[in-house]
C-alpha cells in the first residue's frame, strides 16, 4: 500500500463557532456522488477526526472533496444519511486507523425505487443488483441481453466516483418486467431446458468489492 495516498481523495470540513475555528482533513478511499449530492463516502483518519466528520454528516454539513487529479467539489450527504464506523488494523502499528462509510438516503433506495447505483458498469453485477432489489423473475444468463437493453434505452449513466467506476441505472420494476417479457417472446431471453431452482452466484458482491478496491491495492 506504499503511496496509496496518491490514489485517494481529501475531504475537508471547516467548523466555525464563537470561540474556535477548526479545519478537519481526512483521506477518502471511495466516493460516489452527483454534483453536490454525495451518496457514498469512505474515509480514514484518527478517532477524533473521523468522529467529527461522522457528526457533521448527520448535521447535513457541507464538505470540500478533492479528487486525486486535483479537481474539487463541494458535497453533502443530505438528510437521512447513515454512517457505519470501524477500525482497520495496520501491520507494524499498535493502533488501528478509524474507518467510516456514509451512505445517503437515495443510495439506500429510500427516496426513489427507479434509481439503482452499482460500483461499475458490469452486466452481471448490474443485473444481479436489479433482480435482487426488485424481486424480478429473471435468470443470471440474461445479464448480457438486459444490460444491452438498458444501454440502448439510455438508462445507464456514469456518476462522479473515486476508487470505483460507479453508474446509476434508471429503470422501474414495471419497465424491467416489460423488457424481459418482450425479450422472452422474441427468444432473446431463453428459459432453462429443465425445471429447478435458479442459482445466483454468492461471490458477486465480494468480487465487485475487490474490483473496486483494486486500484488502491495496486498503489504500491
Amino acid at each position: 500500500m506504499e503511496n496509496a495516498h496518491l490514489r485517494m481523495g481529501l475531504l475537508e470540513y471547516e467548523r466555525n463557532t464563537e470561540k474556535i475555528a477548526s479545519r478537519i482533513r481526512v483521506r477518502v478511499s471511495h466516493y460516489i456522488g452527483e454534483g453536490e449530492d454525495g451518496h457514498l463516502l469512505s474515509i480514514f483518519g484518527n478517532d477524533s477526526d473521523v468522529g467529527a466528520i461522522t457528526a457533521a454528516v448527520y448535521e447535513q454539513a457541507r464538505f470540500r472533496l478533492t479528487f486525486p487529479g486535483g479537481e474539487t467539489q463541494e458535497i453533502t450527504l443530505g438528510e437521512g444519511a447513515m454512517c457505519c464506523r470501524g477500525s482497520v488494523s495496520i501491520p507494524g502499528r499498535k493502533q488501528g486507523v478509524r474507518h467510516m462509510i456514509a451512505l445517503s438516503e437515495e443510495l439506500r433506495g429510500l427516496k426513489s425505487l427507479s434509481r439503482t447505483y452499482v460500483l461499475r458498469p458490469e452486466p452481471n453485477e448490474a443485473w444481479t443488483a436489479l433482480v435482487h432489489r426488485f424481486g424480478l423473475p429473471g435468470l443470471p444468463d440474461w445479464a448480457g441481453a438486459m444490460f444491452r437493453i438498458l444501454k440502448e434505452n439510455g438508462r445507464i449513466t456514469p456518476v462522479d466516483s473515486l476508487g470505483c467506476s460507479a453508474v446509476v441505472i434508471s429503470a422501474t420494476s414495471e419497465e424491467l418486467v416489460e423488457w424481459t417479457g418482450k425479450g422472452v417472446a422474441k427468444g432473446d431471453l431463453p428459459f432453462p431446458e429443465t425445471n429447478g431452482p435458479i442459482r445466483w452466484s454468492g461471490r458477486m458482491l465480494p468480487e465487485s468489492l475487490r474490483s473496486a478496491l483494486g486500484p488502491m491495492e495496486k498503489a504500491a
